[in-house]
């Protein structure tokens, strides 16, 4: 894959906080997974006979839990899945991710470019991150700063997860600065009490855009006030 070269010129700061820390999320943001996965999922639930609420009801899905997809699956379904499904559902997930995933444009770019700490914090299991983050070349990049809904029982929109991200990097919650590429996702930076960074491209209800700083291109984040090179000794 052709590297991305850095924008030519800076594009205008958009948040002036004294961040000293990203959180990114993984689907989405890092990696270019949400399409494959919504494609398994759709796939699977027209296989059960749900093709009307997989045109339709998925969508309003995106950046939720497994569990919340499962759950309305099976509503939909009135009648409990295959105790083999999301086995099954993730199992799919794998093999398409070993054959198409591909990284988020710019976000190598990005990682190399920043001066301050950061770390991914996503709703799917560590097993998932793990695995994309690996097959795009972006996992040395997080060694020891994965962090995973599953292992803290708070999925997004629950804002615990980031503040979990922040204690463990040791920076104030006021002072991280969260990317991400869905409305959950963003209410929970925003309940999280951090800066927040939309994808290029996200959608966002009327309640956020006045809260949320969107971007153009993920290399914008390298050009924000707050990443300053590190002075010397």
């Amino acid at each position: 894959m052709t590297a991305l070269a850095p924008p030519r010129s800076p594009p205008p700061s958009h948040h002036d906080a004294d961040v000293r820390a990203v959180i990114f999320d993984c689907d989405g943001t890092l990696v270019d997974s949400e399409g494959i996965a919504f494609r398994v999922i759709h796939r699977h639930a027209c296989e059960l006979g749900l093709a009307g609420f997989a045109d339709t009801g998925l969508q309003q899905l995106r950046g939720r839990s497994m569990a919340s997809c499962l759950a309305a699956l099976e509503a939909q379904l009135s009648r409990p899945l295959p105790e083999d499904f999301e086995a099954q559902l993730r199992r799919s997930m794998a093999e398409v991710f070993r054959r198409e995933l591909q990284p988020m444009p710019g976000a190598s770019w990005l990682l190399g470019a920043l001066h301050v700490p950061f770390c991914v914090a996503s709703n799917g299991p560590r097993a998932k991150t793990e695995l994309t983050l690996g097959l795009t070349g972006l996992l040395p990049r997080f060694t020891g700063r994965i962090f995973s809904a599953y292992d803290v029982q708070a999925f997004k929109p629950d804002p615990g997860l980031f503040l979990t991200a922040a204690r463990s990097m040791g920076i104030d919650a006021a002072r991280c600065a969260v990317v991400e590429d869905s409305v959950p996702g963003m209410r929970a930076g925003l309940a999280a009490g951090m800066a927040v960074y939309a994808m290029p491209g996200a959608d966002m209800p009327d309640d956020l855009l006045p809260h949320v700083h969107p971007l153009g291109d993920l290399r914008e984040l390298a050009r924000q006030a707050w990443n300053r090179p590190p002075r010397a000794a």
